[in-house]
């Protein structure tokens, strides 16, 4: 069974304007310790707020999504910027996207070290290149040229992270058993006032990964898309079928044919669950601000902001609602 958690306004004769703006937030689809679950809701929902007070002031729907997710990249409660997970040589390398619904212009960054918000080096990639992705050294070499200043690895590794990566090292380790607390993942999407969709994806990747591994988050369609004529995604879950079905894009199709926000969330999550036992989660837009956060793994902290209510939940069924103001 999915996580059923909505917001749909079906009263056709409300206007556009009227359910924009609109920012989404997740922090990880997965299983979350009971010690950090107060962590995760309580992160998504700062986070939540910062978007919506940018969106409120007339911002676009891009400086929404990377200035939430930088907030969620500087809570170690997520494995993203200083909580991100440890790579098999106990080392920290991240991965990010953003993608800008109204040019379809996108940056990305892939096996990064040493940068504290990942994301933000995402952008520079999308505003100050003709590329659409750098990876390891390359974006590194990026990140100082625009004067990016780097960071040592022990300020993105918490003790949480360390003694995961230990236990998972131990000779009775149990891999399947430490992947299915990998949540943490972050991510956002938005609508603005101009009716401007954009998302943005950052993640520390997969406990104990081969250097240089690469998951689906900076992968245009995977981690993320945005189509100012469809919507936008943020996703979460095993990166590895994420990227065999192209999960985000995945879902846009099925919006384009029709499908709302959480029908065509749905149907992505349940193809990549039948056809290859991934589990995941996603938050979705259209550009009119109907919005879902879905997923079907056991846990998925998420916040939504909207006419200044602050919508969140964290397992199946659960949608608290109070207002921002």
């Amino acid at each position: 069974m999915f996580g059923f958690t909505r917001y749909y306004l079906s009263d056709t004769s409300c206007q556009m304007t009227d359910l924009l703006p609109v920012v989404v937030v997740h922090g990880g689809a997965g299983f979350i310790p009971k010690e950090r679950l107060q962590l995760s809701i309580s992160g998504v929902c700062a986070a939540v707020r910062t978007g919506h007070a940018i969106l409120k002031g007339g911002g676009s729907s891009m400086d929404a999504v990377v200035e939430t997710v930088i907030q969620l990249e500087n809570n170690p409660a997520f494995n993203a910027g200083c909580g991100s997970v440890l790579n098999v040589k106990g080392e920290v390398e991240m991965d990010a996207i953003v993608m800008d619904g109204k040019t379809l212009a996108s940056g990305a960054v892939s096996a990064v070290r040493n940068i504290a918000n990942p994301i933000q080096l995402a952008r520079l990639v999308m505003d100050k290149t003709s590329h659409a992705c750098l990876t390891a050294e390359g974006a590194n070499q990026f990140a100082r040229s625009m004067g990016i200043e780097e960071v040592p690895q022990e300020s993105l590794i918490t003790e949480y992270s360390r003694m995961r990566w230990r236990k998972n090292l131990a000779p009775d380790a149990n891999p399947v058993e430490s992947q299915m607390g990998k949540a943490g993942t972050v991510g956002a999407v938005a609508v603005d006032l101009e009716g401007n969709v954009a998302c943005a994806t950052s993640t520390g990747g997969m406990l104990n990964k081969m250097e240089g591994r690469v998951g689906d988050t900076p992968i245009i369609g995977s981690g993320g898309y945005a189509d100012n004529q469809s919507g936008a995604v943020s996703t979460t879950g095993h990166g590895e079928t994420i990227m065999k079905i192209t999960l985000a894009r995945l879902i846009l199709f099925h919006m384009e044919q029709g499908r709302s926000v959480e029908d065509a969330s749905d149907l992505g999550l349940a193809c990549m669950q039948s056809r290859l036992g991934g589990l995941g989660g996603v938050v979705t837009v259209d550009p009119q601000g109907h919005w879902a956060a879905r997923f079907s793994s056991k846990q998925m902290s998420w916040a939504a902001a909207q006419r200044d209510i602050m919508h969140y939940g964290l397992y199946t069924g659960e949608h608290f609602t109070q207002s921002i103001n």
